[in-house]
């Protein structure tokens, strides 16, 4: 029942209901990411930043270029479909991942939105090619044209995750994410550490300051004195 109303509202209202469920979806993947790295305190603006981003951009974007690949390169032949997937992959995902390191850093005042697209720009894109153009590949060959959108989100949940933890913590390597999942003890020790360096230099700037004022005290007792 619950799938055919949906069948039915992704039919009736293809538009609305491809960009908000892919916005969801890659929202969600913020909310998985922020949960396999065990914070304390669940980071709530950055996944709302997150999902602005994805329903702002994404999830228009590629509900109408879904739609534009399909009305200029039609059916399912090989050569068809060579061409929606050299394209897709050629002009659509370094887009689509720009928007998102740009998007996020500006969103959040960073100084230089460009900082994490100059450093995690190129990885993230090579890691992409081994995973969407087979996902959009099926994509193209399963989906109707009016599910597209909302196929790309679902795979979009699990790229999210990728895309948060490289943003974060990462650097837009396969490898350096895989880590982060299967050795969780050696994680969080390295939260802790981390942590722990932290907090001992904040005590030692404080000890550093409080040291230097009482010079200061000091120096104008004896100021007075004189």
């Amino acid at each position: 029942m619950r799938k055919a109303v949906l069948k039915e509202a992704v039919k009736r209202f293809p538009w609305l209901a491809n960009v908000t469920l892919y916005g969801c979806l890659f929202a969600g993947g913020d909310f998985v990411h922020q949960m396999i790295a065990q914070r304390e305190e669940m980071d709530w603006k950055h996944t709302r930043n997150v999902a602005i981003v994805a329903i702002s951009f994404h999830g228009n974007f590629n509900y109408f270029w879904l739609r534009a690949l399909e009305s200029r390169f039609p059916g399912k032949s090989p050569g068809m479909l060579f061409r929606k997937l050299l394209l897709d992959q050629s002009f659509a995902s370094p887009l689509a991942t720009s928007v998102f390191y740009t998007g996020v850093s500006f969103l959040e005042n960073k100084d230089d939105v460009l900082e994490d697209w100059r450093e995690k720009f190129l990885n993230t894109y090579k890691t992409g090619l081994m995973y969407w153009p087979f996902m959009q590949f099926l994509n193209f060959i399963l989906m109707p044209l009016y599910l597209r959108t909302v196929f790309m989100g679902c795979c979009a949940f699990l790229w999210a995750t990728f895309l948060c933890f490289s943003r974060q913590s990462g650097d837009g390597t396969a490898s350096v994410a895989l880590a982060f999942v299967l050795y969780p003890k050696q994680r969080l020790q390295a939260a802790r550490e981390a942590h722990l360096a932290r907090g001992a230099n904040i005590t030692l700037l404080i000890s550093s300051e409080e040291r230097s004022s009482e010079y200061t005290c000091i120096d104008i007792l004896k100021g007075k004195e004189e």
